[in-house]
């Protein structure tokens, strides 16, 4: 099958209007999966990426954030990266306890990946 290219996608939409099982394709314009969901702060109107389940199925959640995505797309996702390049989402480790006893602060990403496993496993 032929790479898809953003020509092929339709019109650029914003990720409000972005649907599950909308098809997803890695830089090269290979399938790789579909939108399983967009992670968004809606009232802060900020988009923060979208959880991709993998194919072929049954496969797996990987998760790319929005500094991975090339375009969304009325047909399709463009991924900037590779599958192998995008997150996969896994149980978050415990905090770890700094000397002083305090915990630190997640980093964005780790904030966003937490936020990707809660919705995975339906916490």
């Amino acid at each position: 099958m032929d790479p898809v290219t953003a020509h092929d996608l339709g019109r650029p939409i914003a990720y409000l209007a972005l649907a599950e099982g909308t098809a997803v394709y890695d830089r090269d314009g290979q399938r790789i999966g579909v939108v399983d969901h967009v992670l968004a702060d809606v009232p802060m109107d900020i988009f923060e990426g979208v959880i991709v389940h993998t194919e072929p199925l049954p496969g797996n959640h990987r998760y790319a954030d929005a500094d991975q995505i090339a375009g969304l797309y009325e047909r399709g996702v463009l991924l900037a990266v590779r599958r192998d390049d995008l997150h996969e989402p896994r149980e978050p480790s415990r905090p770890r306890v700094a000397v002083d006893g305090s915990i630190p602060a997640e980093s964005p990403l780790e904030a966003r990946l937490r936020r990707v496993w809660d919705w995975i496993t339906a916490r």
